[in-house]
């Protein structure tokens, strides 16, 4: 599903100063507004409340029920994440405690992310991959894995994606990207200063950018034209970034996966092709 506070932030910066006012009031009063029936809402932000009916269409809603539905259901999901919120780590947890909170850290996170996935927005990243000539791929630190992952399973079936473990050279690689490619970039926190330069480089050269960030409003999801967003819920200690990075890679096998499925014959002929034996000795 899209996120209703996120769709919000990204359409404030076309906004009119009346929807401007009415979008900062739900941002901030988001739990007291899902309460609200149109009219409240008006009386509440001065407006009226076909100015909030057109606003939601402008975000992609049939009306105000459909809206209110999806900000509902937002709430109820951030209500659930923060009562089954695990403990970070502490000097005193036994190896049985440490098995237990990585473990359920990770359900909860793949659980989260299943949650927030907007439906259209994979069909028509698939389609980009699917008709782009080739794949770049960014991201560093903890994203760069992620990022080595997506080129190995695409190259497997034939869709050639490109990586590199040195920054200077993505931006390189960026700096010759075309129209007809598509730029996923990998970023958690969507505000690491390489990643945006990248990110920039590509749009400009009118690359389509696919952007994996955490559920908050940033400069990479802000460039790309279309947001993928896991959970923005990674513990303190973050010790090579776990269940960020493991949300990441469920982005990733379900961008794969989508894409096998899309062209169903023909993976299974290129999967087979493409299979390394082991040698038996």
């Amino acid at each position: 599903m899209a996120i209703v506070t996120l769709k919000l932030k990204e359409y404030k910066k076309d906004a009119s100063p009346t929807e401007i006012a009415i979008i900062d009031f739900i941002l901030k009063n988001s739990q007291e507004t899902s309460h609200m029936t149109v009219y409240k809402l008006a009386e509440k932000t001065f407006s009226s409340p076909s100015t909030i009916i057109r606003l939601c269409k402008k975000n992609g809603y049939s009306g105000y029920r459909e809206f209110m539905k999806d900000l509902i259901y937002e709430q109820a999901v951030q209500t659930n994440y923060k009562n089954k919120t695990i403990s970070d780590l502490k000097r005193t947890d036994e190896v049985e405690d440490i098995i237990y909170k990585v473990t359920h850290k990770n359900i909860q996170t793949l659980e989260e992310t299943e949650k927030m996935i907007d439906t259209e927005v994979i069909k028509a990243c698939v389609n980009k991959l699917f008709e782009c000539d080739r794949i770049t791929l960014f991201g560093i630190g903890a994203s760069l894995i992620v990022a080595k992952d997506a080129q190995l399973k695409f190259t497997r079936i034939n869709k050639m994606a490109y990586v590199s473990e040195d920054w200077h050279t993505q931006l390189l690689m960026a700096k010759n990207m075309s129209e007809r490619d598509v730029a996923l970039v990998i970023s958690y926190s969507g505000q690491t200063k390489e990643m945006i330069t990248c990110t920039e480089t590509a749009k400009e050269n009118g690359a389509t950018v696919i952007s994996i960030t955490k559920a908050e409003e940033s400069p990479i999801n802000r460039l790309s034209d279309y947001a993928i967003y896991v959970p923005s819920n990674e513990v303190s200690f973050r010790s090579g970034a776990m269940s960020s990075r493991m949300s990441q890679l469920n982005v990733i096998d379900i961008l794969y996966t989508s894409y096998i499925n899309k062209i169903y014959e023909e993976s299974l002929e290129i999967l087979e092709k493409t299979q390394i034996k082991k040698e038996r000795y």
